[in-house]
């Protein structure tokens, strides 16, 4: 059985082996947030709160900015990827395991920061969060906005998503919807008795083929909406002539629309057709004119990208609050079977971080077990 405890004093790579093999699976992360609370409780520095699954931990030293850096807990199902391996390439460690990469290295190097930054520059709000994997209804930052929303007040927001370790800003909104396509059963024998659904569907799938994606530039960095096919159902038996056929399509949509004004294009776009929209989440902007914003670019290297998946950073955005994704690992390996994350990402987003916050780097020797 894996220990269950968490080291603060180790280094931010042996941290995240120690809550990799602390399963942590959507719903099941009471084992991870105990963890995680019975190490923060004693740093006589923090204030720590507990709402479910979700731990908050604050600093109060009446600094002029607040800052919210945060992390989920929870994973994707096992795949036979626990517990966790090191491996030593040519080009540096790699740890490999669930949730390596999304986003246990994110979250240790939030647990180093709340340890051993007493006196940041900015006083400091670490939120560790469950269920992000899943439905929204769970999700724990939803539910502290909820419960306890003075917990997420703030200047700025970090979320720890895997972002190669660089800064991506914001992050588009998206949403789904069904376009309908309606017919006339008959027996396929005597096709012409009908009208087939399937068949007048060709059209709605011309018109995503020719779409030309909006490219806007916001605050200097160009998003790339996008609008596709994701399903296609319809059918009867196999000698009917189908009566409906429904295409769904994602839409994802550049931060300077709302929701409204992004159904509202899709709506025109499908315009004869039956839509009904299924599920829509708003977009966030990249908000990099605040001083915290800007300093913290600065101090990762002034290199900034637009963020085009949806992130929990639209619900800091919603409440006012600037925010981007800065995490270590490689976001095209989140919940693969191999999933793994570079041993460099995880330090550097943790020293980064430490400069940002006015501490001292810490060493690490990458050829430590």
């Amino acid at each position: 059985m894996p220990d269950e405890t968490l080291d603060l004093h180790a280094d931010v790579v042996t941290l995240t082996a120690q809550l990799v093999d602390i399963a942590s699976v959507s719903l099941e992360e009471t084992t991870i947030a105990d963890a995680v609370e019975a190490a923060l409780s004693p740093l006589p520095h923090l204030t720590v709160t507990r709402r479910g699954n979700t731990v908050v931990a604050r600093t109060d030293l009446g600094r002029a900015e607040r800052v919210v850096i945060a992390g989920h807990l929870d994973t994707v199902p096992l795949n036979d990827n626990l517990p966790h391996r090191r491996e030593q390439t040519p080009d540096g460690e790699l740890l490999h395991g669930l949730g390596t990469c999304d986003m246990k290295g994110g979250d240790a190097v939030i647990l180093k920061l709340a340890a051993e930054v007493a006196e940041p520059v900015r006083d400091v709000t670490f939120i560790l969060y469950d269920a992000e994997e899943i439905e929204a209804e769970h999700n724990g930052l939803r539910k502290l906005g909820l419960s306890d929303p003075d917990l997420l007040a703030a200047d700025f927001a970090i979320l720890m998503e895997p972002s190669n370790a660089a800064v991506e800003a914001g992050c588009q909104g998206t949403l789904r919807l069904e376009v309908r396509t309606h017919g006339e059963r008959a027996h396929s024998a005597r096709s012409w008795r009908g009208v087939n659904a399937i068949h007048a569907a060709g059209e709605v799938l011309a018109r995503l083929a020719a779409y030309e994606p909006r490219r806007p530039v916001i605050d200097g960095l160009e998003y790339h909406e996008g609008l596709n096919a994701v399903f296609v159902s319809g059918g009867v038996a196999g000698n009917v002539v189908p009566d409906e056929c429904v295409v769904t399509v994602n839409h994802r949509f550049a931060p300077d629309r709302t929701e409204a004004e992004a159904e509202a294009f899709v709506r025109e776009f499908f315009a004869g057709y039956d839509v009904v929209l299924t599920d829509s989440a708003p977009g966030a902007l990249p908000g990099l004119g605040v001083p915290a914003a800007a300093a913290f670019v600065e101090a990762v290297g002034g290199q900034v990208a637009p963020k085009f998946g949806w992130t929990d950073v639209a619900r800091f955005s919603a409440l006012g609050i600037p925010a981007v994704n800065f995490g270590p690992g490689d976001p095209m390996y989140a919940h693969k079977q191999d999933e793994f994350v570079p041993a460099a990402d995880i330090v550097r987003c943790e020293q980064q971080l430490r400069s940002w916050l006015g501490a001292p780097a810490t060493p690490y020797d990458e050829e430590r077990p």
